[in-house]
């Protein structure tokens, strides 16, 4: 087994980042020496993340920095804002996540889904992840070991009743990677991850569980997530490009037939 890689004073730009998945690869950025940079709606999520992170370096070197930038991923002006002040700040961008995602109407079938509640996620998952490859790629194309990696969704693959806009996004977020891989070979490695359930506020609200204690199907934590996120990311992944790494514990290669 390879050991986790060194991420050697990169700069992690991490969307969605004030908790679950994001807030997960921002700390794990910084146990393997990243300086991560923390977008999020919820600034005050954020801060505390980055907080707990500010000065942080596991080899005893210099601190590093974390920073904490309000970000409204659906907005370019936002977005765009949250570039500028990273790279005023830290000079560069190494590695992007795009984590931010909302789930939408959980359980209502396409018929009672409204076109607002249609729009918001597609605007979050899809013109989220967008907008953040957009303004990060002039920066990543200056990185020696440019990479970025979307998180996406088993949703892409499969579907359950009462999820068509949230499967229909994380579709998008797939082609999305596998087409912008296309576009930036040799530049800029971009992948995407696709986990079923992970132990998030978000699930756990859409389930409208306290804790996944006592279910009978498998759960990811966070930390899972981050684990392959920034594999995917690090130099030891240099040859992976237009990948999409599905994390469901092997439900999606079942066969439906009962034998």
């Amino acid at each position: 087994m390879t050991a986790p890689a060194d991420l050697g004073g990169a700069v992690v730009l991490v969307s969605g980042a004030a908790s679950g998945i994001g807030a997960a690869v921002a700390r794990l950025a910084a146990n393997r020496g990243a300086a991560p940079v923390l977008l999020d709606r919820d600034i005050e999520g954020a801060q505390e993340q980055a907080s707990a992170l500010r000065g942080h370096d596991p080899s005893g070197g210099r601190e590093l920095p974390a920073l904490a930038i309000a970000t409204d991923v659906t907005d370019e002006t936002s977005v765009r804002a949250a570039v500028d002040s990273t790279l005023h700040r830290l000079g560069r961008i190494d590695i992007v996540v795009t984590c931010a995602g909302v789930s939408g109407p959980v359980g209502s079938p396409l018929e009672h889904v409204s076109l607002t509640d249609w729009q918001r996620v597609l605007a979050v998952n899809v013109t989220g992840a967008y907008l953040t490859l957009k303004h990060t790629l002039p920066a990543l194309r200056r990185s020696p070991h440019a990479a970025a990696v979307l998180v996406a969704s088993d949703s892409a693959l499969v579907a359950a009743p009462g999820m068509v806009p949230y499967c229909a996004s994380k579709a998008a977020v797939v082609q999305l990677a596998r087409a912008l891989s296309v576009e930036t070979t040799g530049q800029v490695r971009v992948n995407a991850v696709c986990p079923s359930v992970v132990d998030t506020p978000m699930s756990r609200g859409d389930l409208d569980r306290h804790d996944f204690t006592g279910v009978d199907y498998p759960v990811h934590r966070p930390e899972n997530v981050a684990e392959h996120v920034l594999f995917l990311a690090s130099p030891q992944a240099a040859g992976i490009h237009g990948t999409t790494l599905t994390m469901d514990f092997g439900y999606s290669a079942r066969s439906a037939f009962p034998a």
